[in-house]
């Protein structure tokens, strides 16, 4: 008996907080999904930082034997403001000193990775001035770029994905789900060809010191709006024509974020992954006008079923009841 009433407190308490429990499990998995990225970075990661420390180490001992007149000290200093100045972009090797940071091509380039939170940190503000501006452009304009891609996307995906959905589901009669699966297939294809696999090519032929890999990776960090900063191009000393290919960077990159929220906006519409979403989401309540409106109305067709009258259904019985009187309801006047 004890078993059975637990048994079905057990049920109940599962049945009626199911999008609570899916949600446990979701949280549980992404923390597990975090762990297990830790765990791979650090093993892969680990030795190689350990290889570099010790070629470092071994180059300043070297330095230091060969050059007996610069004491550890001083070679400290100089290293860690070398350092410093590398974090703000200013490089202290003799082919990078042609390259300005803050030209006008370089800081549209930093605009824009600042307002689509792409960040690549390789330039930063050196002045209290500067910094207080970012700050402020920052609030402003983060903000206005959200609004501005909200609003492209919106048109673009009318041309990209409703009508060409609605069209071929209205042309050929198919399946709108199947539809939209293989329409969304189709344009993440020529999405990741014309964002990724061709542009990786170019950088690949632009930056020499970059192979196809890398290529590929920087532009799925910058499209992705991680932006690491180990890979940013046009800062190499012998770059041909700087200026127009940072401008032209600067475009990629905005056409390739709208790309991405284009797909992603498709993808999200798919009625698939619509059922996913809707499982770890915490069901709407009714209001509590909503609730006093359907009480009253549910009371309302309670008293008039109990005065004896037969109550249509409000919902589908809208039409008015022409039906013919019969011989046996016409009154008979004697």
């Amino acid at each position: 008996m004890l078993e059975c009433l637990c048994g079905n407190w057990c049920s109940r308490l599962v049945e009626g907080n199911k999008s609570t429990w899916y949600f446990l499990l979701l949280l549980l998995a992404y923390v597990l999904y975090l762990v297990f990225g830790a765990v791979v970075f650090s093993l892969v990661e680990l030795p190689y930082e350990d290889l570099l420390r010790q070629e470092l180490s071994t180059a300043k001992q070297q330095f230091l034997r060969e050059n007996e007149c610069i004491s550890e000290e001083k070679l400290e200093a100089f290293l860690a403001r070398a350092l410093e100045a590398s974090n703000y972009g200013v490089s202290v090797l003799k082919n990078n000193s042609t390259n300005w940071n803050w030209d006008f091509t370089s800081a549209l380039f930093f605009a824009s990775t600042v307002l689509s939170t792409t960040g690549y940190g390789h330039t930063v503000p050196l002045s209290d001035e500067g910094k207080a501006f970012c700050i402020f452009y920052s609030v402003v304009g983060i903000p206005f770029t959200l609004l501005f891609l909200t609003a492209v996307v919106q048109r673009v995906m009318v041309f990209s994905t409703r009508r060409p959905v609605a069209f071929i589901h209205r042309r050929w009669g198919l399946s709108k789900s199947l539809v939209t699966g293989v329409h969304a297939f189709v344009l993440a294809v020529i999405m990741v060809s014309c964002f990724f696999l061709i542009p990786a090519v170019i950088f690949s032929v632009m930056e020499e010191d970059w192979n196809f890999l890398e290529s590929f990776y920087f532009c799925f960090i910058s499209l992705s709006t991680i932006g690491l900063g180990d890979y940013v191009p046009g800062e190499g000393y012998n770059q041909k024509f700087r200026h127009l290919y940072k401008v032209g960077i600067t475009i990629y990159l905005l056409l390739g974020l709208i790309a991405m929220l284009v797909v992603l906006e498709t993808l999200c519409e798919l009625q698939q992954l619509k059922k996913l979403r809707k499982i770890f989401y915490v069901k709407k309540e009714k209001s509590e006008d909503q609730l006093t409106i359907m009480e009253h109305d549910h009371l309302s067709f309670t008293s008039m079923s109990d005065q004896g009258g037969p109550v249509r259904d409000y919902k589908t019985d809208l039409s008015p009841d022409v039906s013919p009187i019969s011989a046996c309801d016409t009154p008979v006047v004697r």
